[in-house]
């Protein structure tokens, strides 16, 4: 499992491991999680970066309707777990 390093607005920096990646209606997803094996608190994150940029950008997915969705498809991709929405 990859882990990546983000830089924050903050200038300070996080890792997370990379579970999967899909692309849909033109857009790059991420699955990320904090831990390496069992449960733990994952996000999904959203490319925002325009083409041609050396550096990929993402944001938190958090529009309901989209997350939601999103959550669906790297389920089916990752047969082996389930996403769940803390409140």
């Amino acid at each position: 499992m990859e882990k990546i390093k983000f830089m924050l607005d903050t200038q300070e920096s996080v890792e997370f491991y990379v579970l999967e990646q899909t692309k849909l209606g033109g857009s790059q997803y991420i699955l990320v999680t904090d831990t390496r094996e069992g449960d733990g608190e994952a996000l999904i994150l959203k490319e925002i970066s325009g083409q041609g940029q050396k550096e990929s950008v993402y944001e938190v997915v958090e529009d309901d309707a989209e997350l939601a969705a999103m959550a669906g498809v790297f389920e089916n991709l990752l047969e082996d777990i389930e996403l769940t929405q803390d409140q």
